[in-house]
């Protein structure tokens, strides 16, 4: 989910609040990460990341999977990171590849089993080489489903290959970390999606999932296809940006985004205005 930040770029805890509420309660989603990338975590520090979790548990917690983004490239740093999710009362943590300084494989897998030997919380690995500079290889994958703490990976790694080889090779709950991609990572084992555009689609998403599970590949392709527009009309640059550019327009919380990001400009909003059109989504309705 978006992090809210009000006019004067401080944090907007009772907007975070509201954001999840609408998240859960009327669109749908039945888990929201906190603290990931759509969310700005590299822009807030410790404190905020806590507080804003808080809210959110507080918020919605009784009713939806809260998980915490706590990775970072800096594997003591994480361990802090873990271990406030899990005081806090997150549900699981996820957890990137170490971005930036490039660990080999040998150090990525320490990292991950160093964190998940210190936390009860379930660990969901985020694959994102494109962002982090650095893959899960399949072998690591595997490797690090021994553990009892890994039980997920986040996919934006963009390779259906690598992933339908290790969904067959471990019993890891996969989810697709690429909105655009998750009907043709469903076909070969996901069950799942870490969404943006769930910002916006969420009941369109779940029912493409639904459809694919009973056997309706034709209608999931049909919801897959609908959303097209939105899957491709939300990334057009960073899409923290343009989802909170939508958030303003249907009167929800969202606010601006922090510096290294830039706001959405007019010429940008009205593109965003005319790919949610044509993908369906009403911007006179909050009930997406």
């Amino acid at each position: 989910m978006v992090t809210p930040f009000a006019a004067d770029g401080s944090l907007d805890v009772e907007g975070a609040q509201a954001v999840a509420e609408h998240l859960v309660d009327v669109a749908g989603n039945d888990g929201l990460i906190v603290n990931g990338t759509t969310g700005e975590a590299p822009t807030m520090t410790d404190a905020e990341k806590e507080s804003v979790l808080r809210a959110v548990i507080e918020a919605v917690g009784d009713r939806a999977t809260i998980v915490a983004g706590a990775g970072n490239n800096d594997t003591q740093h994480s361990l802090e990171l873990v271990r406030t999710a899990e005081k806090a009362g997150a549900h699981g943590v996820l957890i990137v590849s170490p971005y930036y300084n490039k660990p080999p494989q040998a150090g990525l897998a320490r990292h991950v089993r160093t964190l998940g030997d210190a936390t009860g919380l379930p660990i969901m690995l985020y694959d994102i080489p494109h962002r982090t500079g650095v893959a899960f290889a399949t072998e690591t994958l595997i490797e690090l489903a021994q553990h009892p703490r890994v039980v997920a990976v986040k996919d934006a790694k963009g390779d259906l290959a690598a992933s339908a080889e290790v969904i067959a090779n471990s019993d890891l709950a996969w989810y697709s970390g690429d909105d655009i991609l998750t009907l043709p990572l469903l076909s070969v084992g996901a069950v799942g999606v870490v969404s943006v555009t769930g910002h916006l689609v969420a009941p369109r998403i779940r029912a493409m999932i639904d459809a694919f599970e009973r056997g309706d590949v034709a209608e999931a392709t049909a919801l897959h296809q609908g959303m097209l527009p939105v899957d491709i009309g939300v990334f057009r640059t960073q899409a923290a940006i343009l989802t909170k550019a939508a958030y303003n327009l249907l009167g929800l919380p969202g606010g601006s985004v922090r510096s290294p990001l830039v706001d959405a400009t007019p010429e940008q909003i009205a593109v965003l205005r005319d790919d949610l059109a044509r993908g369906g989504v009403d911007l006179n309705s909050k009930e997406s």
